[in-house]
């Protein structure tokens, strides 16, 4: 049983590209999957966290009501304005910039992969230290959310501390600044803030390990499901009960 399961994990990690021999990765195509998946996972939390435009719109109307005694006439500059401010009630750190990066989430995860020469494992424990980072140990009413602003800026921070972590050698602070085009002191205190927000857990336990594999697996594209059924078995229908 336990050689059934480790063979089913060795085929997993195969196909994400996470072992050096593995030769089952997408054609035409420099990057283990697992960096695309992790692209696609990202840009889908960032998609579901946007709240609707009539949603911001009642709340600036209710607001306004609330502080003035007449409003006629809410003009739909008003209402863009609070549009673009539409998270106001989540936590702003300093992981937000005052708008999002010119350079999509997926050509990111590519250049951190392409110049950073860390191994696709990191990606794996990058992915696992944003949702410890999200979720927030203490109870509080103000909510982390993965949003453009914010995502850019988590992912380079938390791909250096997995590279700390994880691999023998990495290349320093200022390289990875230099990669995420921030300032080699904004990425220092990236760095400190990231871990301390994490509570300095790095571990990333097998379970946890495969947990996290498993939910990149399900990013799959519908056309590459029949392939994947093939390489994995019933480790499809298994995964969907995480």
């Amino acid at each position: 049983m336990e050689t059934s399961k480790n063979s089913t994990n060795s085929s997993l990690f195969q196909w994400l590209g996470l072992l050096e021999d593995s030769d089952d990765q997408p054609p035409d195509s420099t990057h283990p999957r697992v960096i695309t998946l992790l692209a696609s996972i990202l840009e889908k939390m960032i998609k579901k966290n946007k709240k609707p435009l009539h949603t911001r719109q009642n709340k600036f109307i209710s607001l306004l009501t609330s502080e003035i005694t007449l409003v006629h006439i809410v003009s739909r500059s008003s209402v863009l304005i609070f549009e673009s401010h539409g998270d106001r009630d989540d936590e702003i750190t300093m992981f937000h910039g005052s708008k999002a990066p010119s350079m999509s989430i997926y050509r990111y995860t590519e250049r951190i992969h392409r110049y950073a020469q860390c191994s696709p494992a990191c990606f794996v424990a990058a992915f696992a230290y944003i949702l410890r980072y999200l979720q927030r140990p203490e109870a509080t009413s103000t909510p982390r959310r993965l949003t453009s602003l914010n995502v850019h800026r988590l992912l380079i921070t938390s791909l250096l501390v997995a590279a700390k972590f994880l691999e023998r050698k990495c290349y320093n602070n200022a390289y990875y600044a230099k990669i995420g085009g921030v300032s080699t002191e904004e990425m220092n205190s990236l760095e400190r803030r990231f871990l301390f927000d994490v509570d300095f857990r790095l571990n990333v336990t097998t379970e946890s390990f495969e947990k996290h594999c498993l939910m990149l697996q399900r990013e799959t594209v519908p056309c590459d499901l029949r392939k994947l059924r093939t390489v994995l078995g019933e480790i499809t229908c298994g995964c969907q009960a995480i």
